[in-house]
């Protein structure tokens, strides 16, 4: 991890597997970025969801975008404890407008005592025939399903606080 971050602002925009918007966070903190993984912070940003819907994020966040993985991991900072949130997405793209995915709707809630809770399962096995996911989407979705309970199980990066903690800071000390 580098001691000194270049913060960049950025869109987030998240899309359904048929193109249709899906949400939007407003100017977050890019923080890092290589071939393969991009690391944001966020905190009260504005939110749209694709219904015109919007609202404020409530918390810190730091946020992991894979090119190798078909997920995204948010770590919400919550009263000195870490909410994982996961969602079953595609590797992330960035082009002029922002980071770019598409949400698969399955997501994984990782409690800060290491419970897990799988939801939306009824959305994304719904939006298999409404959004006609391929039998290869829906192979890819499930074997990134178990990567990710996998790293979560064995707490690896971003699943355990050092980690998150790191990033976090380091944004503040380059924030200043």
């Amino acid at each position: 991890m580098n001691s000194f971050v270049q913060i960049e602002k950025i869109d987030i925009i998240s899309y359904k597997h048929d193109g249709e918007l899906h949400r939007v966070w407003k100017n977050v903190d890019k923080i890092y970025e290589s071939k393969d993984m991009v690391v944001i912070i966020n905190n009260e940003v504005d939110v749209i969801d694709g219904d015109g819907r919007k609202w404020k994020t409530r918390e810190p966040a730091v946020c992991y975008f894979f090119k190798q993985y078909w997920f995204n991991v948010i770590c919400m900072l919550r009263n000195n404890e870490i909410y994982y949130y996961c969602n079953l997405s595609s590797p992330y793209v960035v082009d002029n407008e922002g980071i770019k995915y598409i949400d698969y709707d399955l997501d994984i809630k990782v409690f800060p005592g290491g419970e897990m809770l799988e939801l939306d399962r009824d959305e994304y096995d719904f939006n298999i025939q409404y959004l006609h996911y391929s039998e290869n989407i829906r192979k890819i979705i499930e074997r990134n399903l178990d990567i990710l309970i996998h790293m979560i199980e064995n707490r690896k990066d971003p699943f355990n606080e050092k980690c998150v903690y790191q990033w976090y800071e380091l944004f503040l000390k380059n924030k200043e």
